[in-house]
């Protein structure tokens, strides 16, 4: 009779947590593809940096929540990012010749590697290095961009 108990209270113990228990509904993710048009060299590789906030945007490569190098192959070059979440991001792109995976820059903070940035702000002497808010767009599902590469300051 004990034996019966015990299982009758295990049975209830189940039966009890798997009625409580909701399903866990994970958030939905999506996948952000950049295109990175205007390439220039054919040796090197195309480093791409994602962001979800102003912290570190364009320039630091420890605040980043997705980044990547690819070998460069052409022209054009298409990179995706999966696992992002609903949101605001701004992506930088460097067009690394020398293997470092950084924007290299001359005395005067000119940078000597091509660049990029998503919505393709003005870049000059004049405007400085682009803000977060002024080159980040909405990510709702699945979202692809178009970066053009720069190889010098705008006028």
């Amino acid at each position: 009779m004990v034996k019966i108990s015990h299982l009758s209270y295990l049975l209830l113990a189940t039966l009890f947590s798997v009625g409580c228990s909701s399903a866990v509904q994970a958030e939905p993710t999506s996948t952000l593809t950049v295109v990175v048009n205007g390439i220039r060299h054919q040796k090197g590789e195309i480093c791409l940096r994602v962001y979800a906030s102003e912290k570190g945007f364009p320039m630091s490569n420890n605040s980043e929540i997705k980044s990547g190098c690819t070998k460069i192959t052409g022209t054009t070059l298409k990179k995706a990012f999966s696992g992002l979440k609903p949101g605001t991001y701004a992506v930088a792109v460097v067009d690394d010749q020398n293997g470092d995976r950084k924007l290299n820059k001359d005395f005067f903070g000119v940078p000597t590697e091509g660049f990029g940035i998503s919505k393709n702000p003005t870049v000059s002497i004049t405007t400085g290095t682009p803000k977060f808010r002024n080159a980040s767009f909405a990510m709702k599902k699945n979202t692809s961009i178009n970066i053009d590469m720069k190889y010098s300051l705008d006028p």
